[in-house]
């Protein structure tokens, strides 16, 4: 086993009985929690080691580094998920590989993926991605649509050819009345699902909770995690 290997070992083993002991402690089982491996910044051979190890999910937040690696991965039985804030003319791109975009903020984009998936013949899975924080201008710090945008929203994508409603997905905000309160700010992106699924019963997926908060993220309900650092190690810093 390669040091990196050895490594990589080590640190999902670390996380798995994190989520093991949160979900013990929730009353949950521990098969009603993903872990997503969010790989942004790492290389392929990373993700190649990550598959050997059992990971199934693996998230990427820029089409550019994404784009190149999920195809040197493409024999690999991966589920890919984008996470970043998405432009629309990345879209053609990041419909190729990923498996499901979590990022799902606005009708524009509903639109460019609905385009793209159908000439791909492909059916991509969305996530509504919740702004906790959203002021006035109905979009959060880390962009995201207000939570009473979620409905119409939500509506366009289950309308739409080539795309899937799969759920709802959010970042613990730094500002704004959940600010410091993760565990409070997953609770209400729980309860915001459970709106959803009156009207959209299939959107199930609640995607919460990343390395510093996956805890607070399981304890509220989430059924996938999003793990970076705690996993690949702190990411060398870019430029």
């Amino acid at each position: 086993m390669t040091d990196r290997k050895t490594e990589l070992a080590a640190n999902l083993a670390k996380v798995e009985e994190r989520i093991t002991a949160a979900c013990v402690a929730a009353g949950r089982r521990r098969e009603e929690v993903t872990l997503i491996v969010v790989t942004k910044t790492y290389p392929a051979s990373d993700v190649r080691i990550l598959s050997e190890l059992g990971v199934r999910h693996v998230a990427e937040n820029r089409d550019q580094d994404a784009a190149p690696k999920a195809a040197a991965c493409a024999d690999l039985p991966l589920k890919w998920h984008f996470v970043g804030q998405l432009q629309t003319n990345k879209v053609r791109s990041v419909v190729g590989y990923a498996d499901v975009v979590q990022s799902v903020d606005r009708s524009r984009l509903v639109t460019a993926l609905s385009k793209e998936a159908v000439r791909a013949g492909r059916e991509v899975g969305c996530l509504v991605q919740v702004a906790l924080d959203a002021g006035v201008s109905g979009r959060g710090e880390r962009a995201g649509v207000a939570p009473d945008g979620i409905e119409e929203l939500a509506d366009l994508v289950g309308e739409a050819p080539g795309l899937r409603l799969d759920g709802l997905m959010t970042v613990a905000p730094l500002t704004g009345e959940y600010a410091g309160r993760e565990q409070a700010a997953f609770e209400r992106l729980m309860d915001l699902s459970t709106d959803l699924r009156r009207t959209h019963p299939a959107a199930t997926m609640v995607s919460a909770g990343m390395s510093a908060d996956l805890e607070q993220a399981v304890a509220a309900g989430a059924t996938h995690v999003r793990v970076g650092t705690a996993v690949l190690g702190v990411r060398p810093r870019l430029g």
